[in-house]
């Protein structure tokens, strides 16, 4: 296979794989840690309204999913990839970043969550998942000093 076309469908088979462990964590969260009495997480509006009564305790399953998430799709990609498997692996850290960050603006929640996710939850567990598919970290661009 051409590696181009099987990069594009390692990335998109890292998104989707990523997004399904996501997702899993995500739904399974709040029966291992129940939500808060009177909290509604039916809808964007209801949760961002119900954040105030989540403890560090609720928060732990989102950073589950979003760091777990991203370190399957980051591997599925990098095991995939026809060529640049790190750079794949890394391109889907970023994906799911820019969720991040759109939810962080969507949702609002408490700052410590919010710093710990996007710092540890994406970019770190991209490198990860590369690593762990057996991928090299890119060379890093030489500096000439005079």
């Amino acid at each position: 296979m051409n590696p181009i076309a099987r990069n594009i469908l390692a990335v998109l088979g890292g998104c989707v794989a990523g997004s399904l462990v996501n997702m899993a964590l995500v739904n399974v969260g709040p029966s291992v840690i129940p939500l808060p009495e009177g909290a509604d997480v039916s809808s964007m509006e209801s949760l961002r309204d119900s954040m105030k009564l989540f403890t560090p305790a609720n928060f732990v399953f989102p950073l589950l999913a979003h760091a777990l998430g991203t370190l399957f799709g980051a591997f599925v990609a990098a095991r995939l990839a026809g060529s640049h498997p790190m750079r794949l692996a890394l391109g889907i850290g970023v994906f799911f970043l820019v969720g991040g960050v759109v939810a962080v603006n969507m949702l609002g929640g408490p700052l410590w969550f919010n710093v710990t996710d996007l710092v540890v939850a994406y970019i770190p567990m991209g490198f990860l998942g590369g690593r762990l598919a057996g991928s090299k970290p890119p060379p890093a661009a030489a500096v000439a000093l005079d």
